[in-house]
């Protein structure tokens, strides 16, 4: 790789391997790109368009493919998150990390429902095992994808000592579309549970009309289109800071 024809080599083992290998020194760190990150005189900013590649956006803006890994250098967020996703990979990638299905519901669980029994839908007949739980949300989930009834059912579910457990589910969705947090004008807030005087004793609250759920999805989304925006070197400043960069590996 063009990148690392810099950093000289050294001599290494892999694995089990008895023989050392002669590879790319890439302990080798040097920090002229991080001299400049905030300095606005050295930089600029790019949108990241769909579709876009680290090698096309490169090329865009200095004419060549080879200063890709700037980007990375500048910006914190890609080099730990990774360069951002078009949609068909987005959706490819959430349905693949959100596999499961949640029973939703305004019911205390904290006592039942636990983590390994099965659960079955009074009307849909449908079952699935317990896999997590989140009591603060009122989220059961379920393992795989099982249809439940979308608008709710009520479930029951054999707890270890034999006795049957019910609880009413307000709506069953893919986990995916499932809530990850809630947020009002003020920012994230915590739904809570009802108060010992409330119409709902030691059960979670109703959300209210001015409460926005975030799904799973969403907030990913979020993260995702987040990383769209990048701090670029400017084209007219490029070459030397690239052959400051250079000179400095070779010392």
């Amino acid at each position: 790789m063009d990148f690392f024809k810099d950093f000289g080599d050294v001599t290494y083992s892999f694995g089990n391997n008895e023989l050392a290998t002669l590879t790319p020194d890439i302990s080798k760190y040097v920090d002229v790109v991080d001299q400049v990150k905030d300095d606005i005189a050295f930089l600029t900013y790019y949108y990241i368009k769909e579709g876009d590649r680290p090698d096309q956006v490169s090329l865009q803006l200095y004419g060549t493919t080879l200063y890709y890994w700037t980007f990375y250098l500048l910006n914190d967020n890609i080099r730990q998150q990774g360069w951002p996703l078009i949609n068909i990979e987005f959706q490819r990638y959430i349905k693949k990390i959100f596999p499961n299905t949640v029973l939703n519901t305004r019911e205390n669980v904290s006592t039942k429902f636990k983590v390994g029994q099965i659960v079955t839908g009074n009307t849909s007949g449908a079952s699935g095992k317990i896999i997590k739980r989140n009591l603060m949300l009122g989220q059961i989930v379920i393992e795989g994808e099982v249809n439940f009834t979308a608008g709710g059912e009520t479930v029951s579910s054999l707890n270890s000592q034999g006795v049957t457990e019910t609880v009413n589910v307000t709506s069953a969705v893919s986990e995916r579309l499932a809530a990850s947090y809630y947020t009002d004008t003020s920012g994230v807030v915590d739904v809570g549970v009802d108060s010992a005087n409330g119409a709902n004793p030691g059960n979670l609250l109703e959300r209210g009309a001015t409460v926005n759920e975030i799904t799973n999805e969403q907030s990913y989304y979020d993260v995702n289109e987040s990383l769209r925006q990048i701090k670029v070197i400017r084209p007219s400043l490029i070459t030397t800071l690239i052959g400051s960069y250079k000179k400095a590996l070779r010392v």
